[in-house]
């Protein structure tokens, strides 16, 4: 086997390889020199998804003849002005960018620095084809044309333009979101999509790239320890998507797709949110440069860090701070897709007074009593019916609630309550879930969980793998106040249970235990098994859908979930109430 040198032009396509993937890899790399030259306003421009055309103007610092082709040579950069790479504080450093682009498209570079001249040099698929004079305002302006057009290999595996012009959006995006002081503006074949101004605050930056919701449903998380700053916004866990492509994280101003900052995220989340929800979070992390490796991946998008447990934990804790504070908050605005499902009922044409009730009043026969009893559905109300209730006084008219008073229940299952601003509509058992589950906490932090001894032991019939696994977390299940026992090679012993479960139905949280250990007891830490065991005991003790309330009850319910943290979404993620605010109601009405 002989060993030979590669030519100049393989080499560089080799290395465009690991820079440029697609025309989105690309594009980031130009905005990010372009961030990195001061720029203060970005246009992009993009032809046909970014395969025929990607153009990006700023109004940087520019460069001149020289410097252009400098640039345009391998690992030339000015972001690096010693050896220190450890100590990178610019988004591009590695000095491949450009050229790696250049020997795979058709790269022009314009180019006026300030008090100076303007340049052009073009190449295409590494060759000069023209260089000389431009008349630009100082700033860049950087355009690539046709990638892989002479690299069929490559070209070939490059998706729809419709694809490709989504990557671009989200690259554009991501770099937005992480600097609110520069104007993002980007249209796609000649349709402005995108346009930021600058001097954002970061809040109204991340819902403008986002969703406008986001403004009325997010909080906003701070917290510095040990020299890193944690910040961003993240949504109320009930405000969330389907799926986790609306996560944005960012480390020194650099977007990045890290795994440990996507599992901190949803480790914080836990049993907040369903297993297929996912929240709304931009977060940035600020940090010294020599605390995090931005140079284990060619194109950046990856980072290792030199303390790992410390930026999990302070995710994780930034987060849980952050939403405890909002204690019973759920997302503020009625469901336009259920408001418009009500109908109003159609108004009859036939005045009231020649209706034939009324006609025969008129003519002075009396209404017969099963005209009355045909009719008393439509016209009457029935004679109110009496429900024992214990005696109580009822809530002082003048005290206002944020949940409101409770005013009856609907259907065994939503408690309806007035407030000062509007109804409020709760589900019975999703917020007594909840308020389960933060009893249990509560308790856990101090003596454990109280349990209570069964009469006769129950004994629950499983296989011998489901009881393998609960046998291994007996000594964790106890701390709840569940107390098992192996009966056999596929049976289970309950001796007692958590006194906070009341009635709880002992051989179905046995075999809901032993069906979450099965999913995902070996992805999660001991903190996060032992927060899935408590929601799904929580869920077992919790009020039941169909139960009767009495107007006490109701209203105690309503004032522990004013006081309790995360009351505005039950274990699953799903929402405890929302209210239907007065404007609501008066535009069902027609009134507005």
């Amino acid at each position: 086997m002989s060993i030979r040198r590669l030519p100049e032009h393989l080499v560089n396509r080799i290395a465009a390889g690991e820079v440029v993937e697609r025309p989105a890899s690309a594009l980031k790399e130009i905005v990010e020199n372009a961030l990195d030259a001061g720029a203060r306003r970005i246009a992009v421009r993009l032809s046909g998804g970014g395969l025929d055309r990607v153009e990006v103007s700023d109004d940087g610092c520019g460069m001149d003849s020289a410097e252009i082709a400098l640039a345009l040579e391998r690992h030339a950069t000015s972001k690096l002005p010693d050896d220190a790479i450890e100590n990178v504080s610019t988004l591009g450093f590695r000095g491949e960018a450009l050229p790696s682009i250049a020997s795979v498209a058709r790269l022009s570079i314009d180019s006026r620095p300030r008090g100076g001249d303007g340049w052009n040099r073009t190449v295409d698929n590494g060759a000069v084809v023209s260089e000389g004079p431009a008349a630009l305002p100082p700033g860049t302006r950087v355009v690539m044309e046709q990638l892989f057009a002479r690299v069929p290999a490559r070209r070939k595996f490059l998706r729809s333009s419709k694809s490709e012009y989504a990557a671009c959006m989200d690259a554009v995006r991501r770099l937005a979101m992480a600097h609110p002081s520069v104007a993002f503006s980007l249209e796609h074949d000649g349709r402005r999509v995108l346009g930021v101004q600058e001097g954002d605050s970061r809040e109204d930056r991340v819902a403008a790239l986002t969703d406008r919701a986001l403004v009325d449903n997010h909080v906003i998380v701070s917290l510095e320890r040990e020299g890193v700053r944690l910040s961003g916004v993240a949504s109320i866990p009930t405000y969330h998507r389907g799926v986790g492509d609306h996560q944005f994280l960012f480390v020194n101003g650099r977007p990045v797709r890290d795994r440990l900052l996507v599992g901190a995220v949803r480790a914080a989340y836990a049993d907040m949110l369903a297993r297929d929800r996912h929240p709304v979070v931009a977060l940035f992390i600020d940090m010294p440069p020599l605390e995090v490796d931005v140079n284990v991946h060619p194109a950046k998008t990856e980072v290792r860090f030199r303390d790992p447990a410390l930026v999990r934990g302070m995710i994780v804790s930034g987060l849980r701070r952050a939403l405890d504070a909002e204690g019973f908050r759920a997302v503020q605005h009625a469901d336009p897709a259920a408001l418009s499902a009500w109908k109003s009922e159609p108004i009859s044409p036939t005045p009231i007074g020649a209706m034939p009730i009324f006609e025969a009043a008129n003519a002075g026969a009396p209404p017969s009593p099963a005209l009355f009893a045909d009719r008393r559905t439509s016209f009457f109300t029935p004679p109110p019916q009496a429900r024992a209730e214990p005696a109580a006084a009822p809530a002082p008219e003048g005290q206002s609630f944020p949940l409101g008073v409770a005013r009856g229940q609907v259907a065994r299952t939503y408690i309806v309550a007035e407030a000062e601003d509007g109804l409020v509509i709760v589900d019975q058992h999703a917020a007594h879930e909840r308020l389960t589950l933060e009893r249990m906490r509560r308790a856990m932090e101090g003596q454990g969980v109280a349990s209570q001894a069964l009469l006769l032991p129950e004994v629950v019939e499983l296989d011998e793998p489901a009881c393998d696994r609960l046998e291994t977390r007996v000594a964790e299940l106890r701390e709840f106040g569940l107390e098992l026992e192996r009966f056999g090679p596929s049976a289970m012993l309950v001796r007692a249970v958590p006194a906070l479960l009341g009635q709880a139905d002992a051989q179905g949280l046995v075999t809901d235990l032993a069906d979450d250990l099965a999913a995902y007891d070996s992805a999660l830490s001991l903190r996060e098994r032992l927060d899935l065991v408590a929601a799904t005991m929580a869920c077992h003790g919790s009020v039941r859908a169909g139960r009767i309330l009495s107007v006490t009850e109701m209203n105690a319910l309503l004032r522990e979930m004013e006081v309790t943290p995360r009351s505005g979404q039950c274990n699953h993620g799903r929402p405890t109430w929302v209210k239907l605010g007065h404007g609501d109601i008066e535009k069902l009405f027609g009134r507005k």
